[in-house]
């Protein structure tokens, strides 16, 4: 009998925590999710939205992630928690930088990757997350990103060009209602990546709340181009349940409202 995959549902997979180990001597948590019966046809590096603000490894895009696309698309996820970021997993050493010190924490995501000898790897960021994709993502053992509600508050021009120059594909999901940045400026923004594709996404907001399975199918196109979409709402073999109670309190990736920290002063 199928059953409706749900927010708290975790489908089979490989999981274990992990831990990553910076250039400048720091501890970061994570774990990295698997399928069971197959070698992964692709990897999703995910850099989370701004901790200040409640983003860490277990945002619930995320965490949907890695519950469900090892078994659905066949994909290895690596979640872990930036410099001074907490989750249920722990919390990783060192402090919050302002998109500065966490280019070591990206170099040392995509180091595990590549240690690991997991295939075709691509950064997913949200928030927070795309500025350091586009700022410290662009290296040889990255295919390319997807950015989730990209701000473009701490990339420069510069990190734009980089991408451009490399010719890696960049696609940003773009929320119709977004907090910082809406499709049409976004398309603007982005012209400077000839080859970067803006995908405005109708009736969402920063947040994704509600649209999560549409984020993945859009993740999984690219990733996994191989995989029949829309992804499958119901699941016919064993399933799991998480506790997503501890994450109640920890949704709050970005408030239009609230100040948030910027990039530091040069």
């Amino acid at each position: 009998m199928s059953t409706p995959i749900r927010a708290s549902s975790i489908l089979p997979g490989l999981r274990e925590d992990i831990e990553l180990h910076t250039a400048d001597g720091l501890r970061l948590v994570g774990e990295l999710a698997r399928p069971v019966d197959r070698e992964p046809v692709g990897t999703l590096v995910c850099l989370h939205p701004l901790p200040t603000h409640g983003g860490m490894m277990d945002s619930h895009v995320f965490r949907k992630a890695a519950w469900r696309l090892p078994a659905l698309a066949g994909l290895a996820v690596l979640r872990f928690n930036t410099r001074g970021t907490s989750s249920v997993r722990g919390t990783s050493e060192g402090e919050f930088d302002a998109a500065v010190g966490e280019r070591f924490d990206v170099a040392a995501a995509i180091e595990y990757a590549e240690f690991a000898e997991l295939p075709n790897i691509w950064l997913v960021g949200w928030s927070f997350g795309t500025d350091l994709a586009l700022k410290y993502g662009c290296d040889p053992a990255v295919a390319g990103a997807v950015l989730l509600s990209p701000p473009l508050r701490f990339s420069t021009p510069d990190d734009l060009s980089n991408w451009a120059e490399a010719g890696k594909p960049l696609t940003a999901l773009v929320p119709e209602f977004d907090d910082y940045l809406r499709p049409d400026e976004a398309r603007r923004r982005f012209a400077a990546v000839p080859q970067a594709e803006v995908v405005g996404m109708p009736g969402a907001k920063h947040l994704w709340v509600g649209d999560a399975e549409a984020v993945l199918d859009e993740i999984v196109r690219r990733v996994a181009p191989g995989t029949p979409l829309p992804l499958p709402r119901t699941w016919d073999g064993p399933m799991e349940t998480g506790d997503v109670s501890a994450y109640a309190d920890r949704t709050v990736a970005a408030f239009a409202d609230t100040p948030v920290p910027g990039p530091r002063p040069t």
